[in-house]
This record gives structure tokens, C-alpha cells and sequence, in this order.
């Protein structure tokens, strides 16, 4: 069915070591979201010695590198995520960050290494046609928010995702198709997903007034008593929220005071809202920002609230989709493969790519435990690596032989939730809110204020 199948392992094989050591290397230096400098200068230095000239982000960790056939065809991006999460009880977390790969981004990394690899055996080129485009992209975990709102005001980033700041850079721009592989612990080789909820991210501060605690409490008004009621009014408001939306709020507090003896003044927290499409989240985060602004006026504090579209929802292309069951099926037999029912409630920042490019997004067996777990890990390299880099290969391959053919026909047929990356930013940047929510009249009247 596909010529290329029996080069795959002859093209990969010889970079099986140098994959599996990668898997190791990258686990035992995880790093979060704009910080992976570590796995920024060892994937490059591979990058390099594989006769590549990565393109560097610079003031970020990440970068591409492309590979040009020399003949005429589409452009495919394969994606490996570098960061890691927090997960401090996981008894493989580094002691003094609890940063620790408990969702398999560094096996992504490793694969890429072997993919890279393989498009360079003669045996393999001959059959592709077009460019391929390597990217090595930082902070898919959507976490340390206020961190990365940091970063955004110095100017270092324009928005949290990785993925989503490399498509603002321009990374992407002659891009015509785009995939990546995640990990997972399936009983079975390889899944294709339904689709999975997008999100909004939120940053929230309380603002009171400080004072003695014992000997004035009187005088002062508490921001931690202002985010419990803010909790609770959000908890409050679950059953209102629709069961095919797929609506998830999950706030924490990152500050809850300074001093026991002292009245809260300022108490910060982060969140998600969640959801499977952009009109839903929307309407459920309405709900959340009048339940935080309510706590606030109860306590008669204020609350600053920031948001910023986190991730779009994923909605994978059908036709790669199909492209993708067949040649795993060629791979691995069709026992092997999975077609999910089940809509996903997690987010990723493949869902932007999606929303303006055709892309797919498995995911391979390989990994045991809870994703984000104290005891999530890589139970088998094989195939969490080796496999996974063997099907992303032999995806290319199909998509690249026969001067492209099937590339060009699933861009032709695509239906993008967005025909533009200029519609797709300006839709992102409508959602962008930073409001107090309360205005106080000096009369001691008050007004909801955020709209």
C-alpha cells in the first residue's frame, strides 16, 4: 500500500540509541514552560550534529529546523513539546523545583530526534517531495500564569502557548499541514482522539485592606475571606453548566496572605474555564467573573481579573485523521489502532494550530500511570519513542510521496474554524480582559465595573 514501509526501520533503527538516551537525558532535567533552556541546548546540539541550522527563538527557549527535499512540494511541521509540569510528590521530581515530566512531553523530544534523523536516509528522501519543518516549542502546560504574565508585560512573550507564540512569530506561516504525537497509557499501540475542550485562562487578585488580626480585625477588609466566597459562588454555579459543553473550572490560590497576625490584603489566584466550544466558555466564564466580582463587593474588597484565551478547542483534521488510521494500521495492524468516542476535556495548543491549519494529534502507548500523576512515567521507551517515531515518519512519508499528493488534498479539503492567522489572532485578542471589577463611589455606592 505505501512503498516506503519497508525502509522505515532501516532509516530509523541506527538512531535508536540516540533517541532512547535523549528520553533519559531530557527526564531527569524537566523544566516548565519558558524555562527549558536546558532541553533548548541539548535538542539543538543533536539538531546540529544531524546536519541541521536551528533557527533559534532567542529571547525564548525553542526553535525549528527544516529539511528541504530539493524538489517541489507542501511544507509539513512536526511538533515536540520540551516542558515539563510540577508535580512534587512524584518521587522522580526535582527536589527543589517538584518539576518533573508527568506528561511525557520529553519522549516527544526524543522521537523528533530519531524523525530528523531518518528524512535524511536516501532511501527515505527519495520518496518525499516539499519541506519538512522541525519544531522543538516550549510551554504547552498551561501553568505559572502569573510567571508568564510577567514575561508578557516585559515584552518577552505575546501569549502563554508555545505553539500559539510561535504561530504569532511567524514559525508557521508557509506551514500547509501539522502534526505531533503525545504519549499515553494505552493498552493498544496508537489512538486517534475526537477532539478536546479549549480554554480561557484567568488571573485573579483580591485586593482588602491589612490590619491586626486580633487587636483590630475591625479595620480591615479580607481578600482571603473575599476568594472563599469566590470559590464557593463558582462551586455554586456547576449545575448551571450544560453536560455537552463540557465546562471545567478548576481555580487555585497561589497567595493567601503573608502574615497569620495580619488581615489578608492581597490574595491571588489562577484558573481555567474550560469548555468544548469558544461560545461556551465564554458564556460559563460571564458566570465566573460575576461570581468573583459578587464576592468582592460582599466583603466590600475589589478583584482585579485578567483574562486571556488559553487554548482553542481541538478539533483534528478528518481527513489526516483517516490518512493517520491507515498507515498506523499498515504499521501495526488495525487491532492495534483506536478510534475514541469520548470528547476530551483537556486542552492543548494544538487546538489553535488545528483552528488554521490541518493537523493531527494522537497519541502512543508507552507511558503508565495518571497523566499529571505522582506516578505517571515511561513504563515502556519502545514505544513511547521508537514506535512513536516510526508512525510520525511513515505519516510524513505519505503525506510527502508522490510530489505531495495527499497533502495538497487534505489543505484543499480542510474547513479551518479560521481562514486566516490574522482572523484567528484577532478573534484570540477579543477575548483579552484586565478589569477591576468594582467601582466604589465615594458615597459608599458600588458598581460591577468589568464590562
Amino acid at each position: 500500500m505505501y512503498d516506503f514501509l519497508n525502509h522505515l526501520d532501516a532509516a530509523l533503527l541506527p538512531h535508536r540509541e540516540t533517541m532512547l538516551a535523549a528520553e533519559r537525558d531530557l527526564w531527569a532535567h524537566p523544566e516548565t514552560g519558558y524555562r527549558e533552556w536546558y532541553a533548548n541546548k541539548y535538542l539543538k546540539e543533536i539538531f546540529e550534529n544531524l546536519g541541521y541550522a536551528p533557527v533559534m527563538a532567542g529571547n525564548i527557549p525553542g526553535f525549528y529546523a527544516d529539511f528541504d527535499t530539493g524538489r517541489p512540494g507542501p511544507h509539513i511541521a512536526i511538533f515536540g513539546e520540551m516542558d515539563s509540569l510540577i508535580c512534587a510528590n512524584h518521587p522522580d521530581s526535582a527536589p527543589e523545583t517538584g518539576y518533573v515530566h508527568a506528561c511525557g512531553h520529553h519522549a516527544q523530544c526524543a522521537a523528533l530526534l530519531g524523525i530528523a534523523a531518518a528524512v535524511r536516509d536516501p532511501e527515505i528522501a527519495k520518496h518525499l517531495s516539499g519541506k519538512v519543518r522541525f519544531l522543538a516549542v516550549p510551554a504547552e502546560e498551561l501553568l505559572e500564569l502569573g510567571y508568564r504574565e510577567e514575561l508578557r508585560k516585559q515584552g518577552v512573550i505575546r501569549y502563554f502557548g508555545g505553539k500559539v507564540e510561535f504561530l504569532y512569530r511567524g514559525y508557521l506561516d508557509d506551514i500547509d499541514a501539522a502534526f505531533m504525537v503525545h504519549t499515553a497509557a494505552y493498552d493498544r499501540m496508537i489512538g486517534f482522539p475526537v477532539g478536546s475542550n479549549g480554554c480561557l485562562s484567568k488571573n485573579i487578585t483580591f485586593h482588602g485592606k491589612s490590619a491586626h488580626a486580633g487587636g483590630a480585625p475591625e479595620h480591615g477588609i479580607n481578600a482571603l475571606y473575599a476568594a472563599n466566597l469566590g470559590l464557593s459562588a463558582i462551586n455554586a454555579l456547576r449545575e448551571t453548566f450544560v453536560d455537552d459543553d463540557h465546562i471545567r473550572v478548576h481555580p487555585i490560590l497561589t497567595s493567601g496572605g503573608t502574615a497569620v497576625n495580619a488581615i489578608p490584603e492581597t490574595v491571588t489566584m489562577e484558573s481555567y474555564v474550560r469548555g468544548a466550544s469558544l461560545d461556551s466558555i465564554s458564556a460559563a466564564n460571564e458566570k465566573v467573573n460575576r461570581a468573583l466580582a459578587a464576592s468582592a463587593l460582599a466583603m466590600g474588597a475589589n478583584v482585579e481579573i485578567s483574562d486571556l484565551m488559553g487554548y482553542f478547542p481541538l478539533n483534528p483534521n478528518e481527513e489526516l485523521t483517516e490518512l493517520g488510521f491507515s498507515v498506523a494500521s499498515a504499521l501495526f495492524g488495525e487491532d492495534q489502532v483506536v478510534r475514541e468516542t469520548r470528547w476530551g476535556t483537556g486542552c492543548t495548543d494544538m487546538g489553535d494550530i488545528a483552528s488554521v491549519l490541518p493537523a493531527l494529534h494522537p497519541y502512543v502507548a508507552g507511558a503508565k500511570g495518571q497523566g499529571h500523576g505522582a506516578d505517571y512515567g515511561i513504563a515502556d521507551p519502545e514505544k513511547a519513542v521508537v514506535a512513536s517515531a516510526k508512525f510520525q515518519l511513515a505519516l510524513l512519508c505519505a503525506l510527502l510521496e508522490d510530489g505531495g499528493r495527499r497533502a495538497y488534498a487534505v489543505k484543499e479539503h480542510a474547513k479551518l474554524r479560521f481562514s486566516s492567522f490574522a482572523e484567528y489572532f484577532a478573534a484570540v485578542d477579543a477575548l483579552e480582559m484586565h478589569k477591576t471589577a468594582i467601582r466604589y463611589a465615594e458615597d459608599g455606592r458600588a458598581e460591577v465595573a468589568w464590562k
